[in-house]
This record gives C-alpha cells, sequence and structure tokens, in this order.
C-alpha cells in the first residue's frame, strides 16, 4: 500500500479550506507513518489517570449519597433519580473512555465521532442532572464541608462560575470547542500527540458540562427567562453542529489525512468513513438538542400549570 499516494490524492480531493488546514498534518502524517495502529481497535484502555478520576468521582458521590439518604423522605424521589443519571453518565463515561471504543476511535474518524458524541450528548447532561457538586460536598466530614463551601463563596471561585455558566459564555465556549478541533489542523494535531489529544476531551467535555449547566443546573429563580435562554442555546446549537456535521458528510475530499490509512487496514473507505462520522454529528446530534428542547419546554409548561390546577382544587370549609 503507498501510503504517501493515498494521502496526497486524498488532500487533492479536499474541500480548499480542509487542503488549507492540512497541510502541516500531511506533513506529520508521511513521516510517522502507522504508530497508532499498534493498538488493537478492540482493546479496553486503562489510563491510569482517567481510572482513578472516574473510581474517585464514582466513590465521592456513593459516600455523599449514602450521607443524604437519611434525611428525610422529602425530596427521596429526586435524590434517587439524580443517582440514577449520574450512575448513567458515568458509565457513559467508561463506555467513551475505557471501553473498546476509545482504542477504535484511534483507527475509524467515525467511531472518534461517536466517543465525541457520547462525552457531549450523553454523558454531559446526564451528569449534570445528577448534580454531582451538590453530593460530592457531603462526602466530606462536617468541617471540611464547610471549609469547602466558605471557598465556594468566595469572589475568587464565584465570580468565575458566574462567569463560565452564563448562557452566552458557556455556548461560546461550547461552539468555540467543536469548531477548532474539527478543523483539520487541529485534529490532526490531537491524533499525533497524547497530549493534545487528551487535552481536545478534556475541552469537550467540560465546555458541554458548562453548556448544560445553562440548560439544565442553573437555578430556577427567573424560570421563563431561563428556559428561554437554555431553547435558544438548544436550538442555535442543533443548527451550527448541524452545519459541521452536513460539511463533513458532504465533503468531496477526507479532511484528515491521519485517518486514512488506519481506516484503510480495516478494510473501511476513508471517504465513507468520514461521511459516517459526519452523519452521526448531524442527525442524532441534533436529535439530542431537540430532545432537550423538548424536555425544557415540558418542565416550563408543567410549572406554569401547577398554580392553574392547585387553585382549582375546591378546598374544605
Amino acid at each position: 500500500m503507498d501510503t504517501s499516494r493515498l494521502l496526497r490524492r486524498a488532500v487533492a480531493s479536499a474541500p480548499a479550506c480542509a487542503v488549507v488546514w492540512s497541510d502541516a498534518a500531511l506533513a506529520h502524517a508521511l513521516s510517522s507513518g502507522a504508530s497508532r495502529t499498534e493498538v488493537s481497535p478492540l482493546a479496553w484502555t486503562f489510563e491510569w489517570w482517567v481510572v482513578i478520576a472516574l473510581l474517585l468521582s464514582l466513590a465521592l458521590y456513593i459516600a455523599g449519597y449514602m450521607r443524604l439518604r437519611p434525611r428525610g423522605a422529602q425530596g427521596r424521589a429526586t435524590r434517587s433519580m439524580r443517582l440514577a443519571s449520574f450512575s448513567a453518565g458515568w458509565l457513559t463515561l467508561v463506555l467513551a473512555l475505557v471501553s473498546p471504543l476509545h482504542a477504535l476511535s484511534e483507527w475509524l474518524f467515525s467511531a472518534h465521532m461517536l466517543q465525541h458524541e457520547l462525552l457531549m450528548l450523553v454523558a454531559a447532561p446526564l451528569l449534570v442532572i445528577g448534580r454531582p457538586l451538590a453530593v460530592w460536598i457531603w462526602a466530606f466530614p462536617t468541617g471540611a464541608r464547610a471549609a469547602i463551601a466558605a471557598a465556594v463563596r468566595s469572589r475568587w471561585i464565584r465570580a468565575p462560575w458566574q462567569w463560565l455558566t452564563a448562557p452566552a459564555v458557556a455556548w461560546m465556549l461550547h461552539a468555540a470547542a467543536l469548531w477548532c478541533w474539527h478543523a483539520p489542523r487541529f485534529f490532526e494535531a490531537a491524533l499525533a500527540r497524547p497530549g493534545i489529544h487528551t487535552l481536545q476531551h478534556v475541552s469537550f467535555l467540560g465546555s458541554a458540562l458548562l453548556f448544560w449547566w445553562t440548560v439544565f443546573g442553573r437555578p430556577s429563580g427567573a424560570q421563563a427567562t431561563g428556559s428561554a435562554h437554555a431553547m435558544l442555546s438548544l436550538f442555535t446549537t442543533m443548527v451550527h453542529t448541524g452545519a459541521l456535521g452536513a460539511l463533513l458528510t458532504l465533503a468531496p475530499g477526507v479532511w484528515y489525512p491521519s485517518c486514512i490509512e488506519t481506516t484503510l487496514a480495516l478494510s473501511f473507505d476513508p471517504l465513507q468513513d468520514q461521511q459516517l462520522g459526519g452523519l452521526v454529528m448531524w442527525v442524532p446530534g441534533g436529535l439530542a438538542y431537540l430532545v432537550g428542547g423538548l424536555w425544557v419546554g415540558a418542565r416550563l409548561l408543567m410549572r406554569r400549570a401547577q398554580p392553574h390546577i392547585a387553585a382549582s382544587v375546591p378546598h374544605e370549609g
């Protein structure tokens, strides 16, 4: 297999913007060859820091939940729902970062896209609904909880948090992470260097957590205004992520030359693999934002209906 010829043909057939973005990536791909193919596409991945972070987050949540559980029956159903949501989000992280999907993402662009969508559209909203910060703090002794609460209320933490979780800021950070990391130059850099690849995943998950916090996690002070912001964020994000997915799906050439050799090694067509990855972002991704918008709208309608239902109930005496 003449890798150099395949890579040059792929870049030559790519759209003009992808050609400009991919110059450095092509040079790296021609020089490094198939270094990523040393790992089996069906191997489990146990990076020590990922495993420790996952286990620690789960242990803290369980400890906090067990301490909160006997504190009265009121709110028990909500706490159970949040436990189920956090558990589902945690298992999604395991699927994306530890299971063979992670190794397969090093070989197939479509698997890479599925991994990213699981992080941003499944794990992130489930974790936000699980309210881990509010549960984790209960895993600590009383004195430590008081110190943590005091630190959180300080302006050094409160001000940056309020800025990061402002709907417009969270929306822009999430959009920037999506578009920048899918530019061929940066995507290829992530494939070539493990440290940059880790930064890519952290920025995807981190920006998604901030984004979904503005949708599901913000305090319910101004309910109508908050719901309007959430639905606007979801709709506009669905539009621009759908546009990126459409560009990947309809592109006449391969955007990421480093994916060609690994894709061919598994007997897949590189362009079709890219099209499948674009469809993953375009269709299921858009559906996830639509479902989120419907949920926000349903919650708003239920809140507005509750006062009318209470007023219509007859009172004795």
